[in-house]
């Protein structure tokens, strides 16, 4: 009897060991949701607050220009007399430099994500990928200095009539330092689709070159538009490089040559103090700064719907 206790004591012992082992995981798993939880709200927080900042601020300074006036306005001179709070020029300054510099980190970063992704060797892989990502980590304010001593001299040396500060310097500039975003994030959806569909085209017959354009490609689509969306945001939110090299003349202009004035760049101008707090010019950071928020999260909820709509399951 004595025996058949102690294995009932035993066995009531392990129960209970593993029921409160199961409670304290419970606990524990319990406290990481939260604090995950907690982690993700900040985020959401810091965006809410800075919504509001700049949504109260601009309700201040639309109470004195009118919101048809700023969008349509073709003349911005807002620290000038007679004021004037079109932002159109500076909408097209910020453009300018998107495409320009879309039109050399797109096709630069999508040709090399195509090579490294189906053509060279992993070995080259390894060390390529790496270095050219090392752009990205350079600080903008080093392709602002790079763009002003570098560029701009090649540039009047092949146009003398650009100015010292122009958009085209800029734009190169952006340009490459956005090659890293649109190169890594189509290398990774093109790495991304299996090699069945790869092996099934060769033994169609395709070529290399007709397996990466007619099956690869499309396989990746959405990430590879994802990636274009998400390198001009950065172009569009790019501030010291057109800061420093693009200068600060609001024209409404396409000539890449002339000097321009952005978004960012008009408050970086505003930012450093000249004005009075609670002015009229100080509030017109604040509406420049809405509409930049508003264009980027629209440009970055266009990217997830892409991504949403095009994305392909394997």
């Amino acid at each position: 009897m004595n025996g058949i206790n102690i294995k009932n004591n035993k066995k009531n012992a392990n129960k209970s060991d593993i029921l409160r082992n199961i409670r304290i995981k419970k606990v524990k798993e319990k406290i990481i949701k939260n604090l995950l939880f907690g982690f993700g709200m900040v985020s959401v927080l810091i965006t809410v607050a800075i919504f509001i900042t700049l949504f109260s601020e601009s309700v201040l300074f639309f109470q004195h220009i009118p919101i048809l006036d700023f969008l349509t306005g073709t003349k911005w001179t807002p620290l000038f007399k007679p004021q004037h709070f079109g932002v159109l020029p500076l909408i097209s300054g910020t453009f300018l430099i998107v495409i320009f510099s879309s039109i050399i980190s797109i096709p630069i970063g999508l040709l090399s994500a195509i090579y490294l992704s189906e053509y060279a060797h992993k070995k080259v892989r390894k060390i390529v990928k790496p270095v050219i990502e090392v752009l990205a980590g350079i600080p903008s304010i080093v392709y602002g200095y790079f763009a002003l001593n570098t560029i701009t001299p090649f540039i009047r040396k092949i146009f003398p009539e650009a100015s010292i500060y122009n958009a085209l310097s800029a734009s190169i500039a952006v340009g490459v330092m956005t090659i890293p975003m649109v190169l890594s994030l189509s290398e990774d959806s093109m790495k991304a689709v299996p090699n069945s569909l790869r092996e099934g085209a060769y033994a169609l017959g395709l070529t290399k070159l007709e397996v990466v354009y007619g099956v690869v490609i499309p396989a990746a689509f959405s990430g590879i538009v994802a990636s274009f969306i998400l390198a001009i945001s950065r172009a569009i939110g790019e501030t010291m490089i057109v800061a420093l090299a693009a200068g600060s003349t609001p024209k409404l202009t396409l000539n890449p040559l002339e000097s321009i004035q952005t978004m960012t760049g008009f408050i970086v101008q505003i930012s450093q103090g000249d004005v009075v707090q609670g002015s009229i010019e100080a509030q017109s950071l604040f509406a420049v700064a809405m509409l930049l928020f508003v264009i980027t999260l629209s440009m970055n909820l266009l990217s997830r719907y892409i991504v949403n709509r095009f994305k392909e399951d394997y």
